[in-house]
């Protein structure tokens, strides 16, 4: 099969080793077999070296690279740096993807799309499905829609490493898809990502505290605020359009009280006859 379409699974691992096996397997499993896996050990303090170089040793097709204690968004970059393939897949090393995704993404990139993802499947302290958005620009430059292990054509973008808090793969894809003059994006409507819920993880933690989640996204905002006007116009529209609707949505409660008034009035006189 021609390398042009060499799938690349960056799998960056950090106190994960306990799962690394599990995750591994599930690129073992795949239908596709034009792949390569490399494993970016970030100087993790568990056994990650030794459960790692067991795989090399086990199929040609994973590599193993050790980091400083970098974190992920510097090893996933260093994974694609070093990547071979002009296709990438992001997969954190307590994570899994069904035997059918790289097939599936396959044929979607034969048809010329650029990014694929799909919908998932939560597991672990949460087993349930995770059905996600359809891709659109607005929303996503509201909120994520496309989890961090999509499948994405290899170019110039790499992760932003200041975002040591999280968020780093919403930026990713908001910077990956401004790249392109035209890009095609693909949500496959099966199930082909599984997502583990751990009871403490860097995720987990961003998203129960307010003030981390709320630097990240003005991080993301100020770092692309062209884009952000482009699209929602400036500080002083937005605020003019939200002066707008409170007052619009002041004069409807008024009204809406008024005619409640006028119902109760009515019930009560039709009782008091």
């Amino acid at each position: 099969m021609e390398n042009q379409f060499l799938i690349s699974i960056i799998v960056p691992c950090y106190n994960q080793a306990q799962y690394l096996d599990e995750c591994l397997q599930s690129v073992l499993d795949q239908i596709y077999t034009n792949w390569e896996c490399i494993i970016i050990n970030d100087d993790s303090p568990d056994n990650t070296d030794e459960i790692a170089s067991e795989w090399v040793k086990k199929d040609s097709r994973f590599r193993y690279i050790y980091q400083n204690n970098l974190g992920v968004a510097a090893a996933r970059n260093n994974g694609i740096n070093n990547a071979l393939g002009e296709w990438i897949l992001p997969l954190d090393g307590d994570d899994k993807i069904s035997e059918n995704y790289l097939n599936k993404a396959f044929e979607k990139i034969k048809e010329g799309y650029t990014l694929i993802y799909s919908n998932a499947i939560y597991f672990g302290k949460i087993n349930k499905e995770w059905i996600l958005e359809d891709y659109s620009l607005n929303k996503m430059l509201y909120h994520n829609i496309i989890f961090c292990s999509a499948i994405f054509k290899k170019n110039h973008i790499r992760y932003d490493t200041k975002m040591d808090q999280g968020l780093e793969d919403w930026e990713f894809w908001i910077n990956y898809i401004f790249s392109h003059k035209e890009i095609k994006i693909c949500k496959l409507s099966s199930f082909e990502f599984f997502y583990r819920i751990k009871e403490n993880s860097r995720n987990n933690t961003i998203n129960t505290d307010n003030y981390k989640f709320l630097s990240m996204k003005n991080y993301v905002y100020y770092k692309h605020w062209r884009i952000y006007e482009k699209y929602f116009g400036d500080y002083f529209t937005l605020y003019e359009k939200n002066l707008i609707l409170s007052n619009q949505n002041k004069d409807f409660k008024l009204k809406l009280e008024s005619k409640r008034i006028k119902i109760l009035n009515k019930f009560l006189s039709f009782f008091n006859k």
